[in-house]
């Protein structure tokens, strides 16, 4: 387990994956992230690439060759990342490809985060890079979850999502036996800018926003205020997901979706894919930060 704080946060990330496993408070000890029960969801903030959720058939097609890759891609269970620079505030880890990766994933490729803490604020920054002689294609996201409620008096219908303007975006539906996007939308918004949380609301599986004008969200209780919020600006997608009557919620911000049901399968045509040509590095950004309010 890899540990770095400051005077105010304190964070750990897992070795398989570099996944982000805790986000506390130095002086109460409180914690908000979900714990990562195996007997609802096993994860705490698995880090997505090079897809972001279900492929049809499990499967990709590059240059007429067919190609597996499992739901959110092989980061998140990478044991083969490792920690390549520590400094005084930041974790950064690499994974490079590999001849194994090559026969699931013919790009050649570097990926880095990094987690840079700036007193009650987390920086997560991808890196990646091109090493090939030709582009290569992916999606990158996170998928962090949120310990909700975060105090004993309070109960999961406490909290709402409050984002930072108002919205007309619809959630896109899954298929819920495949996880691939349908072509049905459905309002989720209870007031302009918010939604509720309820035991239920993720009974379809996730809520998907391929359209909002807001690039951060708060998680607020109506007892105790503003939790923490994400802010995305690179992400043009969001996430919103919990398992159904479980204490956290996930937000996700996302480089790509999962596959459409009539998707062609071809990696190149692939809705939010991002193309990254020859000797080219692309970078991008999200942050999670705690209210003071809760540090003391």
């Amino acid at each position: 387990m890899f540990e770095l704080s400051n005077s105010i946060l304190k964070i750990k990330v897992k070795p398989i994956g570099a996944e982000l496993c805790e986000i506390s408070s130095v002086k109460n000890k409180k914690q908000f992230m979900w714990h990562a029960d195996p007997d609802v969801w096993g994860s705490f903030a698995p880090n997505l690439f090079p897809i972001i959720g279900a492929l049809k058939d499990e499967t990709y097609i590059y240059n007429g060759t067919k190609y597996n890759m499992p739901k959110h891609g092989f980061i998140r269970h990478s044991k083969d990342i490792k920690l390549i620079k520590e400094t005084e505030n930041s974790l950064s880890f690499s994974l490079t490809y590999n001849e194994d990766l090559l026969k699931i994933y013919p790009f050649k490729f570097e990926y880095i985060i990094t987690y840079t803490l700036i007193d009650n604020t987390l920086d997560i920054n991808y890196t990646i890079k091109n090493l090939d002689n030709k582009s290569i294609y992916f999606s990158i996201g996170g998928h962090p979850a949120f310990k909700c409620p975060l105090y004993k008096d309070e109960n999961y219908t406490d909290y709402n999502l409050v984002f930072e303007t108002e919205e007309t975006s619809k959630t896109h539906l899954l298929n819920t036996e495949t996880g691939l996007v349908k072509n049905e939308t459905k309002p989720i918004f209870n007031t302009k800018n918010s939604i509720q949380l309820k035991s239920d609301l993720f009974n379809n599986d996730a809520l998907i926003f391929k359209d909002l004008k807001s690039r951060k969200v708060a998680l607020v209780s109506d007892l105790h205020g503003e939790i923490l919020n994400v802010t995305f600006k690179d992400f043009n997608y969001l996430g919103l997901w919990a398992k159904p009557n479980a204490s956290y919620v996930c937000i996700e911000p996302w480089l790509g979706i999962a596959d459409h049901e009539n998707a062609s399968q071809n990696i190149t045509e692939k809705e939010g894919i991002i193309k990254l040509t020859e000797n080219e590095t692309f970078r991008a950004n999200y942050s999670i930060q705690i209210h003071e309010h809760h540090l003391g």
